[in-house]
């Protein structure tokens, strides 16, 4: 089995670079199913229920979130109806929609994907190590290939979750940092890693944002209207080969898609 995790989609741009290169990426690699982080889909915070069903409509099966989850408040309510959407596990009892959840594909094979959010350098959540085991032990009772989402500023947090997971699931892939990391591997036990995914939003910009805003903000301290940057954008994903059977990654590579100036 092939999975392909797309990193932070950000905004309108995020979008229209999915429209525009997945299903290449699908017909090239042979993507079996297909997982993308939407937190930041709507104007590069949050998302709205029309624009994670849009998301589904470009092939994509599931969709995870992370610290930006609430930042839309219509989502909330609505979290309930929408199936493919996996928020953070780690969040507290009782908030609304679902921490992991099971995914069937049109053969039959099952797919088991996990979202947790870290805690070092963001807000206080349950523990994602404990949380995201529980998650990951349940799911594979039903589903041997398991992914997990590990949303997460700091990179030794996220290193430190894969390998207390590794052998227990397919893969540890991380979100959240925008900016696509080099150190993509397959651990002793079999689970994949990779420290972040990256962005799939515009080349130009600091992580998204519009290059003058964000730097009027660090020379300033003044808030400042967070605005997607314009002009070209990047799709940036990682796939991983799995063993249908033993849930084992077989191979882990980092996917790039670049739109060039003009």
């Amino acid at each position: 089995m092939k999975i392909l995790l797309i990193g932070d989609v950000c905004g309108r741009a995020g979008r229209q670079c999915i429209a525009r290169w997945l299903p290449e990426i699908r017909a090239e690699y042979g993507v079996d199913f297909v997982v993308a982080n939407a937190e930041n889909a709507a104007g590069g915070l949050g998302a709205t229920p029309e624009i994670l069903a849009e998301l589904e409509a470009l092939d994509i099966q599931a969709l995870t979130m992370g610290n930006h989850t609430w930042r839309k408040r219509e989502l909330a309510p609505a979290l309930h109806k929408l199936d493919a959407v996996v928020r953070p596990a780690n969040y507290p009892p009782g908030v609304p929609g679902k921490g992991s959840a099971v995914f069937a594909l049109a053969d039959g094979r099952r797919v088991g994907v996990v979202n947790v959010v870290g805690r070092v350098f963001m807000d206080a959540f349950d523990c994602p190590f404990r949380r995201a085991r529980e998650e990951v032990t349940r799911l594979r009772e039903s589903a041997p290939v398991v992914l997990v989402d590990v949303h997460a500023e700091a990179t030794s947090e996220k290193m430190a979750l894969g390998w207390y997971l590794d052998g227990l699931c397919t893969a540890v892939l991380g979100t959240h940092t925008h900016v696509q990391t080099a150190d993509e591997r397959v651990l002793p036990n079999g689970t994949a890693y990779i420290t972040d995914v990256g962005m799939t939003g515009p080349v130009n910009s600091v992580i998204g944002v519009d290059s003058e805003r964000a730097i009027s903000k660090f020379l300033t301290g003044m808030p400042n209207e967070f605005r997607v940057a314009k002009g070209p954008s990047a799709l940036c994903a990682a796939l991983v080969e799995a063993d249908d059977k033993t849930g084992c990654a077989v191979s882990i590579q980092r996917v790039v898609r670049t739109e060039q100036d003009g």
